[in-house]
């Protein structure tokens, strides 16, 4: 499987927007304690990368999209997909990118309305 086949099948596994949320911590969170740990001199910081990144996403899985880690399966396109979707998501792209492959948010997961607010 080439990593352009991988790409809707991972968007798929990452459909609600609260999983995408805690990738984008995770992604996020392990790339600054990599860059802070390595600029202050604390390389040892170095080795809670991965508790941070695979925290944060395997949490989301399990508790909030109910499906099995993608990392489990296909760990380096997991991890290229990873990077990919926190860029769509930090560049405002994510609903447009879900869209040019037929997927959405799961009824019920967009923004809540109040409906006495009528």
């Amino acid at each position: 499987m080439t990593l352009a086949e991988f790409w809707p099948w991972y968007l798929g596994e990452h459909r609600h927007p609260r999983t995408r949320a805690w990738h984008l911590a995770g992604t996020l969170g392990y790339l600054g304690l990599g860059l802070l740990g390595l600029l202050a001199g604390h390389p040892h910081w170095l080795w809670f990368m991965p508790v941070v990144a695979y925290g944060c996403a395997w949490y989301a899985h399990f508790a909030i999209e109910r499906n099995r880690p993608a990392t489990f399966r296909h760990p380096l396109m997991s991890f290229l997909c990873d990077h990919r979707m926190a860029w769509c998501m930090v560049t405002g792209r994510m609903t447009a990118e879900l869209a040019r492959h037929g997927l959405s948010d799961p009824p019920g997961t967009g923004p809540q309305v109040d409906s006495r607010a009528r």
